[in-house]
Order: structure tokens, then sequence, then C-alpha cells
């Protein structure tokens, strides 16, 4: 059970392309935004569709993949953890976001 700690899965659609960040020291990150959605019907049995937004960055091999292989729009599935980490915004406020570390991922859809 213990593999089961601080685990991600989840089946989406990219948002926009990839941002591809190449740093100095050679490695490279890779973030980019899915949606997921779910259907369900309201107490009044009116059909609902609710799409949640997820920021998801990878590194280095994978990363390297999202780079050669994932456009906006195209249907992935993930595999990874939930980090937390805050910033400064332009105004000097401290925010904070959560975003899933991908360490697997599997291109789904047909292929182009």
């Amino acid at each position: 059970m213990n593999t089961l700690r601080n685990s991600v899965q989840l089946i989406g659609n990219l948002g926009n392309d990839p941002e591809i960040i190449k740093l100095e020291s050679g490695k490279i990150l890779a973030k980019f935004s899915i949606a997921t959605n779910e259907s369900y019907k309201d107490h009044s049995g009116n059909l609902v569709k609710d799409t949640q937004w997820h920021n998801v960055i990878a590194w280095g091999k994978t990363a390297e993949i999202v780079e050669k292989y994932l456009t906006k729009g195209k249907e992935v599935a993930i595999q990874g953890k939930l980090s937390t980490r805050s910033y400064l915004d332009k105004e000097g406020i401290k925010r904070y976001t959560t975003e899933i570390n991908c360490n697997e991922l599997l291109l789904l859809g047909k292929a182009n």
C-alpha cells in the first residue's frame, strides 16, 4: 500500500501545446495542462458536464517524449505525484500552486 501514497493517475486532453524549457544544466522541463471531463445528472435529472484542469510538469526523458509527441487536444494518460510549491507574483504576493509531477505517460487516441 505504500506505493499508493501521493499517487495520481489521470486521463485527459491537453489544453495547449506544452511549454518546453531547456535549462543551462542541460535538463529539460515540460509544462502542460490537461482537462478531465465528467458527466453526471443533477437532482433534477439534468445532464451536467464538469471539466477540471490539472497542471502537469515532466522532467528528463519524459519531457523529451512530451516535446516530441504531445500537442494541444491530444489525449494522454499520466501517472505521477502531487507537488505544491510557492512563488512570488509580479506584485510580490506569495502564491501557491499544485502540480502533478509526471513520471509516466501513455499516448491515447488515434495516431496522426
